[in-house]
């Protein structure tokens, strides 16, 4: 089976690094992300990666600090996430590239498109990290912004579940799973798939969008093989 996808942005949760842990990044869970990245990219894909931070900080969960404030602890726990994955990628002998939305000198290269796009035509992986730079967006909506922005061919989101749901499946044993849907689904239905502001964003500019299950070994490039592994939206 050929390759489907050439050029894909990647969602990778704070959770997903943390794995078991549920706080911070979990060694074994930041390799198999790596080696999964690593093996797409081998196979001819250009991959940029979009890291959330629930891991380390929440800006929604702030408590009682002011929203932006709690919004800006938020976008730098994505920066830590995006150093540790482009330790890891380059540890696995994936060339990587950690830009930020937000400045921090020697530590990652500012944003800027042209340059992501020269970085993905030399075959390195680019890791995007500080959100959108924004207080009052998800890095869901940095997914699709930046998918968009680099002309992705699907924006594959990596969640600890295998695909959308009608209800949470471990709740209720009669929820039923697609295997594709309309955006308008997932807005008008509101199947909590990403926040609203994403999910409009991705209608606009007719970003695809899957949904699968990263944590299972290899489901990144049966996606990428056109595996029916998870929920398409378009």
């Amino acid at each position: 089976m050929g390759i489907k996808y050439k050029r894909v942005l990647i969602k990778v949760s704070g959770e997903a690094l943390a794995g078991e842990d549920k706080f911070g990044v979990n060694d074994a869970e930041l390799e198999k992300v790596a080696r999964q990245i690593k093996e797409i990219r081998e196979a001819g894909v250009e991959v940029g990666v979009v890291v959330g931070g629930g891991n380390f900080f929440r800006g929604r969960t702030g408590g009682n600090i002011d929203q932006p404030t709690a919004d800006y602890m938020g976008m730098l726990a994505t920066v830590m996430n995006g150093l540790a994955l482009q330790d890891a990628l380059l540890s696995v002998g994936c060339p990587a590239k950690l830009m930020t939305s937000i400045e921090i000198r020697d530590m990652a290269e500012g944003y800027a498109r042209r340059k992501a796009l020269d970085y993905l035509n030399e075959g390195k992986v680019v890791v995007f990290g500080g959100g959108t730079g924004s207080p009052f967006f998800t890095t869901d909506t940095t997914a699709a912004l930046r998918a968009a922005e680099i002309g992705a061919d699907v924006l594959l989101l990596a969640k600890n579940i295998d695909a959308v749901y009608s209800a949470d499946p471990k709740k209720d044993p009669n929820a039923e799973r697609f295997s594709e849907l309309t955006y308008m689904d997932i807005i008008d239905r509101d199947l909590k798939v990403m926040d609203l502001t994403a999910a409009t964003l991705c209608k606009d500019t007719g970003t695809r969008i899957y949904v699968f299950a990263l944590a299972e070994e290899g489901n990144l490039m049966k996606v990428i093989n056109g595996e029916n592994v998870g929920t398409l939206i378009h």
